[in-house]
């Protein structure tokens, strides 16, 4: 008779942490924290300064991710589409992702006192915002608009790591995060429509269908790429900024076409592929703007 694995005492690899949490996820908000830092020094950020924040964005994004495994384990494990996730699938255990999650806070609080007294003093409201919003799926189908602003800290954050004030500036690329993150976590979770119905989980797919879904997914969209002008203006871009604007509107505008309301197969390639490259390429695209204006942004 096979016995199930012994959750306390499975060791697993480093590969399963990074399985865990998506790690290559990373790539939705990172690229915006360092186009925020790049704007904010007007060139490249000190180089420790720079090193404090990719520590503060994989810790925060790691502790993140995992509290919500910890959080959604029983709902993965009735799912289909997430039963073969490492918590529910046992290969890693409750206790053991609880400690990752701890671990990774403490790397992001400890970043964030490096860095300045004013993050260290936001560090736990941003924790409270990227950890809480793990339970909003259970009575708001705004939820979509919490993951959201958890992402959009990123680029706020990096912009008070290097000037230790806030600004307008990263306060709109911020609110362009937000609507961006919002619009695709609408369309990923075209994908659970019937399951979080069944569950009585709330989502703007399982509250509104499939048609109106993407519908507001294109409104969060427009209003994404309209905040990324936005940005291009207050911070008085050049050429290779505004061709970043166009660039990203591209990408929206794909992702929009590979999904339909009766081809919902394509979703992961809309989620990842397009909206990966939009973050990279939009974040270089300004990386490379600011270095050859040289001006630091208002």
């Amino acid at each position: 008779m096979t016995q199930a694995p012994d959750l306390l005492q499975t060791r697993p690899k480093v590969e399963d942490y990074f399985s865990l949490v998506k790690f290559e996820h990373t790539l939705f908000a990172l690229p915006f924290a360092l186009l925020s830092a790049f704007f904010a020094a007007g060139g490249f950020p000190a180089g420790e300064k720079l090193v404090w924040i990719l520590v503060a964005m994989v810790g925060a994004r790691s502790a993140a991710m995992a509290f919500n495994r910890i959080v959604d384990r029983r709902i993965d494990a009735a799912n289909p589409r997430t039963a073969s996730r490492e918590i529910p699938a046992g290969t890693i255990s409750v206790a053991q992702a609880t400690a990752f999650c701890a671990s990774s806070s403490a790397v992001f609080v400890l970043a964030a006192w490096r860095l300045n007294p004013l993050c260290l003093a936001l560090s736990p409201a941003a924790l409270a915002a990227i950890l809480g919003y793990s339970f909003t799926k259970r009575f708001t189908w705004g939820a979509h608009a919490v993951l959201g602003l958890s992402l959009a800290i990123a680029p706020v954050g990096a912009w008070v790591a290097v000037r230790g004030e806030f600004g307008l500036l990263p306060v709109v690329l911020g609110l362009a995060v937000l609507f961006w993150v919002a619009g695709f976590d609408v369309i990923y979770s075209l994908q659970d429509e019937a399951f979080d119905r069944g569950q009585g989980l709330r989502s703007i797919p399982a509250r509104f269908g499939v048609r109106r879904a993407l519908l507001a997914a294109a409104v969060l969209h427009a209003q994404a790429l309209g905040l990324f002008y936005a940005v291009f203006v207050l911070a008085s871009g050049g050429l290779v900024l505004g061709a970043g604007v166009i660039v990203a509107g591209a990408f929206l505008v794909r992702q929009h076409q590979l999904v339909s309301p009766d081809d919902l197969s394509t979703v992961n390639a809309a989620f990842f592929t397009a909206n990966g490259w939009l973050s990279v390429v939009f974040s270089a695209m300004g990386i490379v703007d600011v270095l050859v204006s040289g001006t630091p942004a208002r």
